[in-house]
């Protein structure tokens, strides 16, 4: 709720500002002028640096961004303050995950999630093999952390909790930040709510034998992707294309060549080449399998409307939206 607050008073604040003040084969649009100019993109990632975004790191080393007119700057802000920008207009783009795409709608800013990087919602619960929790059911009572109730980890709990007939009443949750890997191997809880891409494959280098509870085999839910707004959209369409594709292309290529994408990360992510080199190729292995789709880049309907759903169950939207305001799939090769 602190987070739901603190994203509402950005979009007021900068609403007062702004009021004051891939087919491979094919060739990509040019962003920029016609004397060949680069457009500068700066992307909130909404993250720290991480393998989780090599796509982007490979986009940038290829030159798929600035084949398509486009100089990128990575920029590790908070993910609703990505949102704020890119709705006031201020940016251009943002990643960002869909609930925050209905949220942020819901409160009049214009952005429009426009290309789908992860077909699959990466949230779900991990617990200690000896524990027994295998099913959301068999969370009833029990102790279960979580980095706050905020964000993809608090639908994605909230999601699996409705798919077993629960509450949250019906578990103690335990806000623990970033920590489920220590909260776990210490049993500080039986239970977190994780990214199944990044913190069971920890636990399991340290030699826990875990259970790994996934939200997308409960409900298919959007994910992560490209977020812009609708004067972007409406004014130059052809900087949208181009950016996507230009990602589209970094997905591609990250998803045939993931020991030279890992290599590309070195130089993104720091420390990373004196990390566990098995784990954190690791953790990129199962990100990838994330980004699979046919075609690359669409998004689902159905995953929209189950979505909007679970928010209006969770009463963070009081009314449906439209959602074909919302998402769309022009941009897609």
């Amino acid at each position: 709720m602190k987070t739901y607050l603190r994203f509402m008073c950005l979009i007021l604040a900068v609403t007062l500002m702004t009021a004051c003040a891939s087919p491979t084969a094919e060739p990509l649009p040019t962003a920029g002028s016609d004397e060949g100019e680069l457009t500068t993109i700066r992307l909130p990632m909404g993250f720290i640096p991480n393998v989780q975004f090599a796509p982007y790191y490979v986009g940038v080393e290829k030159g798929y961004f600035r084949e398509a007119g486009i100089e990128i700057e990575f920029d590790y802000s908070y993910e609703t303050d990505g949102i704020t920008l890119v709705g006031s207009n201020n940016l251009q783009f943002s990643i960002a995950s869909a609930e925050q795409i209905l949220l942020a709608r819901a409160q009049g800013l214009p952005v429009v999630y426009v290309m789908n990087w992860w077909q699959g919602y990466p949230v779900g619960v991990v617990a200690k093999s000896e524990q027994g929790i295998k099913t959301p059911q068999d969370l009833a009572g029990k102790r279960v952390g979580i980095p706050g109730t905020f964000g993809a980890s608090y639908v994605g709990l909230r999601a699996l909790l409705t798919a077993a007939g629960l509450t949250e009443s019906d578990i103690t949750l335990d806000s623990i930040g970033f920590n489920a890997v220590e909260a776990i191997a210490t049993n500080q809880v039986q239970a977190s709510v994780i990214y199944v891409n990044n913190e069971p494959i920890q636990l399991q280098a340290q030699g826990y034998d875990v259970d790994v509870i996934r939200v997308n085999d409960y409900v298919q839910l959007s994910s992560n992707g490209l977020v812009t707004n609708e004067t972007t959209i409406a004014e130059n369409p052809e900087l949208v294309r181009a950016m996507v594709r230009a990602i589209l292309r970094s997905i591609e290529f990250s998803l045939n060549n993931p020991d030279e994408t890992f290599e590309i990360c070195k130089k993104y992510v720091e420390n990373l080449a004196q990390a566990d080199q098995e784990v954190q190729k690791a953790v990129l292995e199962a990100s990838i399998e994330f980004w699979r789709n046919d075609p690359l880049g669409y998004s689902d309907p159905v995953a929209w409307e189950n979505m909007q759903e679970v928010l209006l169950e969770m009463n963070l939207l009081t009314q449906p939206l439209e959602l074909e305001k919302a998402f769309t799939n022009e941009f897609i090769p």
